[in-house]
């Protein structure tokens, strides 16, 4: 049977505050923005190349505001991607290099949203 994740709710405590910092700072496109009355909105936004959005609003979730650990966002060049970020006004980690002797490296950067969930960048050897 075949699986495909698509969508990944992330709890915020400001929904307008989150998708800035998604869009504008980390370049996520914004595929919708719908109210559906006060008490509930949907912020569906998508990384760029990616087959995978998040989703943030009111009305969503009922986890708590930072909850969400250890999402990877898989780059090509994590030096350059991590450059970007910065540029973009991101506080990321520097990059941590990881793998035994003889085998291939896998490199991360890690940074979380204005609410605390917590991200990778990461490079994969391949």
């Amino acid at each position: 049977m075949e699986m495909k994740l698509e969508l990944v709710p992330i709890p915020v405590h400001n929904v307008d505050r989150a998708k800035e910092f998604y869009s504008e700072k980390l370049g996520f496109v914004v595929d919708l923005d719908q109210r559906f009355g006060e008490e509930f909105r949907v912020v569906q936004l998508t990384p760029p190349g990616s087959a995978c959005s998040i989703c943030i609003g009111v009305g969503i979730v009922n986890t708590e505001p930072g909850s969400v650990q250890g999402l990877h966002l898989v780059v090509s060049d994590i030096h350059a991607a991590r450059a970007e970020l910065l540029g973009r006004g991101v506080d990321i980690a520097e990059v941590e290099d990881m793998g035994a002797p003889g085998k291939p490296t896998v490199s991360f950067a890690h940074f979380k949203d204005p609410d605390g969930n917590g991200w990778t960048l990461q490079k994969l050897p391949y």
